[in-house]
């Protein structure tokens, strides 16, 4: 049963989400009463947090049972007296869920009330504390070391430093204040530690505030599932086109195994080949963090910008830095696309305030970033493009658009599979829907669960209930196939460099590639369809 309300959403924005979800391919394949049901479902579920927390171990640094045992003695430091398991995912080897205990219902509201913002109290479901930012009122007395009840005001109507507030609030359990109401609203802006330390949240999950920081990076289940779908090799030049806050970027560094080195005989040389994954944002205090995480989790082999991906591809070698953005075509073998988007799919979220036009905006955003992809990936190459929302428009409807508009590119099985298939009426055939990755928070009903039934729980079940209630996400693979490929491509050269690299397609067939600079000439980059052809230009070039 809900304890909440269903997600607030502009009448408009509803009624756009309703349309996608009540088309006439869905209410075709099942009827016009289910669709609605599931509709009403996903809005309620939105509103209410996943059964699981999920932590992706950072396997560079140490082994996933090691942090999972560090981990089981923290979770006990945290919830004294209760046993909470840690589980493995099977498909995923990297991944540790951890089930969530809730809804509360015994818990006793106090006379001392806190009010904090929507994001804040979003946090707390998940099992943060209540840092001072996010607080917005506080009873007139309230001193350190008082039991107080945490609200949040869903709405954003409390105005900053009230006393009370009676207008739309969520009830998220009780805490212990760090710092008394003056201590709070001083004035000082720099104030940023915990005001409210949750002792009885509505929902019981670990915080994982400052908890094992290099070994641990807390995901969402299907921003685990991305990475892995890409399936990054050693050796290879990786693009994470919005990249920030850096958790898939980090995770596929891990995954390449930071930076190895290959060392390849071919013909008469030797080809080193150093991994890279590049990393992009256009916000400055994004990139930034994103570079913290990277030296946190151990990961050299990530190189961020500061850059709007919208703008990162070029196409002559005149200007610019050797490395850094923007970059020639063909210049990446995987390219993660991990959108902008609207944001529906995150959980909880009890209110949105957005208008029709900000949600349909992400749709061109979305199109030209894709663009940008295609041709910076080289022939061969994945590129995998996902996002944390549930719209039609920018998921199935983009998929269709992208096949459409690069007819070289082809959709891909996904590997793990643990999402549902695509949505119907974007035009796609049962066959390309099956290729599809769409999490679906309304696939399950909300869950009640309290401490005492964990133990009883089999261990199958509880991961696929994980797999099931999570976030709102979607996800595609693509291979450019070398048709796509333009038959000359042509660039001004600066200096002598002869480089050779593989290209590496998915059929984990290798392709030699190489490019000659000389001075004062054109450089041309040329594809080897034969190993005769290939053999004897890199000849030529070496004694040249």
């Amino acid at each position: 049963m809900p304890i909440f309300p269903k997600i607030s959403l502009r009448p408009e924005v509803e009624n756009y989400l309703k349309e996608s979800f009540m088309n006439k391919e869905v209410v075709s394949a099942s009827s016009k009463q289910e669709a609605e049901r599931k509709f009403e479902a996903l809005l309620i579920h939105l509103s209410h947090p996943p059964s699981f927390t999920t932590v992706r171990v950072n396997t560079h640094l140490a082994s996933v049972e090691y942090v999972r045992g560090l981990l089981l003695e923290e979770l006990q430091k945290q919830f004294s007296g209760f046993s909470i398991p840690v589980l493995r995912h099977p498909a995923l080897p990297d991944v540790l869920l951890i089930p969530v205990t809730g809804p509360r219902k015994n818990i006793e509201k106090q006379q001392c009330e806190v009010t904090v913002g929507a994001q804040c109290g979003n946090a707390v479901l998940r099992g943060a504390h209540v840092y001072v930012p996010g607080i917005v009122a506080a009873s007139k007395f309230m001193k350190a070391g008082d039991v107080i009840s945490v609200y949040s005001d869903i709405k954003g109507k409390c105005k900053k430093g009230a006393k009370e507030f009676d207008g739309t609030k969520v009830f998220l359990g009780n805490g212990i204040s760090e710092l008394s109401r003056k201590d709070i609203f001083n004035g000082i802006p720099d104030l940023k530690g915990i005001g409210i330390r949750m002792t009885e949240p509505i929902y019981l999950s670990p915080s994982f505030d400052n908890v094992l920081p290099s070994y641990l990076f807390l995901q969402n289940l299907p921003s685990t599932v991305v990475a892995h779908v890409l399936n990054p090799q050693p050796g290879e030049k990786i693009l994470d086109l919005c990249a920030a806050p850096g958790g898939k970027t980090t995770h596929i560094a891990a995954l390449m195994q930071d930076q190895v080195t290959l060392n390849a005989k071919v013909f008469l040389c030797s080809l080193f080949v150093k991994g890279e994954v590049i990393a992009l944002d256009k916000i400055l205090n994004k990139v930034e963090k994103l570079k913290q995480n990277a030296s946190l989790l151990g990961l050299h082999s990530i190189r961020a910008f500061c850059f709007d991906a919208t703008k990162a591809l070029k196409l002559d070698m005149i200007d610019g830095i050797e490395g850094a953005p923007p970059f020639l075509p063909e210049s990446f073998d995987r390219i993660l696309l991990d959108a902008p988007c609207s944001g529906m799919g995150q959980r909880p979220n009890m209110a949105c305030t957005w208008t029709l036009k900000e949600v349909r905006s992400y749709q061109p955003l979305q199109r030209k970033l894709f663009n940008v992809a295609v041709q910076l990936l080289k022939p061969g190459g994945v590129l995998v493009y996902s996002t944390c929302t549930v719209t039609l428009a920018e998921n199935e409807e983009q998929v269709a658009w992208a096949l459409t508009t690069f007819p070289y590119l082809q959709l891909q099985p996904q590997e793990p599979q643990i999402g549902g298939e695509g949505m119907v009426g974007a035009g796609l055939s049962p066959q390309q829907l099956k290729q599809l990755q769409r999490f679906d928070p309304s696939a399950v009903p909300l869950q009640n669960v309290d401490t005492d039934c964990l133990g009883d729980g089999k261990r199958e079940d509880m991961i696929w209930l994980a797999n099931k209630d999570c976030i709102g996400f979607f996800i595609a693979k693509f291979l450019k196939y070398m048709r796509g490929r333009p038959k000359e491509h042509q660039v001004i050269g600066i200096g002598r460099m002869t480089m050779f690299h593989l290209v590496s397609v998915e059929s984990n067939m290798f392709i030699p590639q190489m490019a000659i600079n000389t001075p004062g000439k054109q450089c041309r980059s040329q594809l080897f369809v034969s190993m005769n052809d290939f053999k004897t230009s890199l000849l030529n070039s070496l004694v040249s």
